[in-house]
């Protein structure tokens, strides 16, 4: 049975005269683990079926013991979302602009540089991730397996009890069975897809690689997924230009935000600082995951929508071949975009859906348009968006009635179990 609906806060660092802990202060992970015990029962290893409770009071103290500190009135704030536990940031207090309001050591940190440095390079895993079309996934595959080496060694290691303190339930694409890529349009659809494939080949694939673990660990496959759930929803890029690949713990729990007012900072011994980019009232702090035009991307991602876009991909052309001159035309899923509040359509969705009109009727004057258009002819343009622009208005009303036709058809059969 899902929890009821809970709120609460958890507690921050007070015992400090400045607002942070000096940095000083920090020992190395390796050696001030030794010196944390929880109050709660330990296991060999972390408990990750979805329905395993979060144990964030220890990753509170955890959290303490390590030196990640909270300048004052910063808060880690619960509540009940859809049954699991969701963990945020919030200020208590009015906070300027430039504020740091989190630090995390260096030592903390993890990266995927130093995974890389720590393994060394594996050549017949990379292969196979370049064969199987994921090469841009290394960063990720490396830092999924630190986490696996963590795991491994249970409450000897010193992550433990920050990873007993993550979500074990995620409603991202990798999650997603059959039946519910067929429940959402098609475009949200195969980013999900699209997803799920890295899942496979990024973690599945390479399970036998990687000699290092164990056979319990290579062949356990849900330990997998979550690690690979745990890299993909939480890292960040370094924000000090190395292309490193970071989960900053604690540091994770900052939620997305159209209008974000937080940022990671690195100082010269690459400790992280999380920095008030605005002024900022009372509640939540909040980073931008990733482009907020494409909520599709984020659901696929991250398991979620953004709520607070002011704009969307129009999702026209889903199935289209999409060739170098409709990109030239502005073919893009951040600018063929409708505008929520306004209910305007970028300038782009029109050039696209002319461009496309065109080629079906006149592929001489598809041309001249597409040279006007590559040209900065504006006028020779807007007298073919004049000319056309009954029959341009028709086809978006189309995309728009096919849009809500297939939204009836995709709830429907999401309500009656896809029969």
């Amino acid at each position: 049975m899902k929890a009821s609906t809970c709120a609460f806060a958890l507690a921050i660092i007070s015992h400090v005269a400045s607002a942070f802990i000096s940095p000083s202060t920090f020992a190395p992970i390796k050696d001030v683990g030794r010196s944390f015990t929880s109050t709660k029962q330990l296991y060999a290893t972390i408990d990750v079926d979805e329905d395993t409770s979060r144990d964030t009071a220890s990753m509170e103290e955890w959290s303490y013991a390590y030196g990640i500190g909270r300048a004052d009135g910063i808060q880690l704030v619960g509540e009940d979302v859809d049954g699991f536990l969701d963990v945020h940031v919030e200020t208590a207090q009015e906070l300027p602009a430039g504020t740091s309001v989190m630090y995390i050591p260096s030592d903390v940190i993890l990266s995927s540089n130093r995974a890389i440095a720590e393994f060394g390079r594996l050549e017949e895993a990379e292969s196979l991730l370049q064969a199987n079309g994921v090469e841009n996934e290394m960063r990720e595959f490396y830092l999924m397996l630190k986490i696996l080496v963590e795991l491994e060694k249970g409450e000897e290691s010193p992550y433990y009890h920050y990873f007993n303190g993550l979500p074990r339930f995620f409603a991202n694409g990798p999650s997603m069975t059959p039946f519910c890529y067929r429940c959402i349009p098609p475009f949200a659809a195969k980013l999900c897809q699209k997803e799920r494939v890295k899942l496979n080949h990024v973690a599945f694939g390479c399970k036998s690689r990687v000699q290092f673990l164990s056979e319990k660990t290579r062949g356990d496959s849900l330990l997998w997924e979550w690690a690979f759930q745990i890299v993909y929803t939480r890292s960040f890029e370094a924000p000090d230009g190395s292309g490193d690949l970071c989960l900053y713990p604690i540091g994770d729990m900052f939620n997305h935000a159209t209008e974000a007012n937080v940022a990671y900072e690195y100082d010269e011994a690459g400790n992280c600082y999380v920095q008030t980019t605005t002024d900022v009232a009372a509640g939540p702090l909040t980073m931008t995951y990733s482009d907020p035009t494409n909520p599709s991307y984020l659901l696929a991602r991250y398991g979620f929508l953004d709520e607070s876009s002011p704009a969307s991909f129009c999702k026209l052309g889903v199935d289209w071949h999409i060739t170098d001159e409709l990109i030239n035309m502005g073919y893009s899923t951040n600018t063929l975009l409708f505008y929520k509040d306004t209910g305007e359509v970028s300038e782009q969705v029109w050039d696209v859906l002319l461009y496309k009109y065109l080629g079906e009727e006149d592929v001489g004057r598809q041309q001249e348009f597409y040279q006007a258009h590559m040209s900065g002819d504006y006028e020779t343009k807007q007298s073919y968006h004049e000319c056309y622009y009954e029959q341009t208005r028709e086809k978006l009303l189309e995309h728009i009635d096919d849009i809500l036709g297939e939204l009836d058809g995709l709830s429907q059969k999401s309500a009656y179990g896809g029969a």
